[in-house]
């Protein structure tokens, strides 16, 4: 070491045992921290942050937490196939075990609780929801279900390979993409496969099942392989259905997103590519105001959906914004008795279009 290292390491020896010695107690001559444990603008400003966070983190319930960190479990064992070609199963195993525990301990929390991504990249969000809500509607037909598991892996790996394609023709997800790069994103399945060979990861028969063919259509108009019909199995059917209204339900590609009932009616009309009974069976789950969506009020009010009644109607709402006061932002959760201080009804709006956002942590 050269002479100004050794009176540098000297200097924060000794400052950490007169530290050490304060904090303690030890020496009472001594009645205020180190010069070395206060910290600078910079720090404070690190520290000041962090505290903001952990503020935001108990704003949010505990199931609100459980779906954040799946969100960003996801994304953290997507670094580890990139960055160190390891395929961490454990990681995404918890997060599928993670989310089966939610949706069984308060189904409609945990509905609610995934409109918290709405901020997330697209490709984590529509990964986290279309598994949620896969599990949802697997638990209802079987609770039981020995496929449930797996399922839940597959759909939460199947949109990896989008990140994986990024590279200078397609420097992001978040453009306004061409035709060229649309069918350079259309590859995204085939490159996970290969990735997941790369590793050395043999996936199930379901957990693959899910992930080759969840693009897949009826008629045959969907990728990579073009299937048809029988060649599609029941579970093939119910991930092509919500992963569809999924996606026409956010905003993509510069698209504005389509309210549920215009996303069920243009599945509906794709008369050969999904099976309307999976969509019927949609429909009856989640309904026409879905939980975690935002309804617009006449009264000028808007508010998240957080209850609904066996008629899919909401009974219970977060309200956000008063549009004749678009400045001031409140938080009240109300019961359908008190609706009426509301107005009407009117329907699901895109919260982009008011400035809503999620509190996010």
């Amino acid at each position: 070491m050269t002479t100004p290292q050794t009176e540098a390491l000297f200097r924060f020896v000794s400052e950490s045992e007169r530290e050490a010695s304060y904090r303690t107690g030890a020496k009472d001559k001594l009645d205020y921290h180190s010069s070395l444990f206060i910290p600078g603008a910079k720090e404070q400003k690190l520290l000041q942050r962090e505290t903001h966070g952990n503020e935001k983190r108990t704003r949010l319930s505990p199931m609100e937490r459980g779906v954040m960190e799946v969100a960003h479990q996801l994304q953290v064992g997507l670094m580890y196939m990139k960055a160190r070609h390891l395929f961490p199963g454990v990681i995404f195993y918890d997060c599928v075990d993670t989310l089966r525990y939610l949706v069984e301990q308060d189904r409609k929390a945990f509905l609610y609780a995934l409109s918290f991504l709405r901020d997330e990249p697209d490709w984590v969000r529509h990964a986290v929801q279309v598994t949620a809500q896969l599990a949802d509607m697997m638990l209802a037909r079987d609770p039981h279900s020995s496929r449930v598991r797996e399922a839940m892996l597959g759909a939460l790996l199947h949109t990896l390979g989008k990140p994986l394609l990024v590279n200078a023709e397609l420097p992001s997800l978040k453009i306004n993409m061409n035709p060229t790069q649309k069918e350079i994103l259309r590859g995204h399945v085939t490159v996970l496969c290969d990735k997941l060979k790369e590793l050395k990861w043999t996936p199930s028969s379901t957990c693959r099942q899910v992930i080759e063919n969840a693009n897949e259509r009826l008629d045959g108009s969907g990728y990579p392989a073009g299937k048809r019909g029988n060649e599609l199995s029941d579970l093939v059917r119910l991930v092509s259905v919500i992963k569809a209204i999924n996606k026409l339900m956010h905003s993509r590609n510069g698209i504005p997103p389509h309210t549920p009932l215009d996303a069920y009616r243009m599945i509906h009309e794709a008369t050969t590519a999904y099976d309307r009974t999976v969509l019927v069976e949609y429909i009856q789950a989640y309904g026409l105001y879905p939980i975690g969506s935002l309804a617009k009020f006449s009264g000028g009010f808007l508010a998240w959906v957080m209850d609904i009644d066996s008629k899919c109607m909401p009974t219970q709402v977060h309200i956000v914004k008063n549009l004749r006061f678009p400045d001031t932002n409140i938080s009240s959760v109300i019961g359908s008795d008190d609706f009426s201080q509301l107005g009407k009804l009117e329907g699901i709006v895109n919260p982009a279009d008011y400035g809503v956002k999620v509190v996010k942590a």
